[in-house]
């Protein structure tokens, strides 16, 4: 039985950098001069398209209701 694992094999850059991949969080820790620091696995370009299709849906949103009830005072006279 092997149990799984969440961290992978460390290895070494040509700088001089130590980098350990982590399975969940997904991301990798680096040791570099004495120093760990944890970068996670973004991908920016989800994080964009996500920030666009929410600005088109509150843009769409937004129309419909301004169309259906408009935010200014209804002025017209009723006789």
């Amino acid at each position: 039985m092997t149990a799984p694992r969440t961290f992978g094999d460390p290895y070494d850059t040509p700088d001089g950098t130590t980098v350990i991949p982590v399975h969940r969080p997904v991301g990798v820790f680096t040791v570099r001069e004495g120093r760990a620091r944890w970068e996670p696995a973004i991908d920016a370009t989800r994080v964009a398209l996500l920030g666009i299709c929410v600005a088109l849906v509150s843009a769409t949103l937004t129309g419909l209701a301004v169309v259906h009830r408009p935010p200014w005072p209804d002025l017209r006279r009723r006789l």
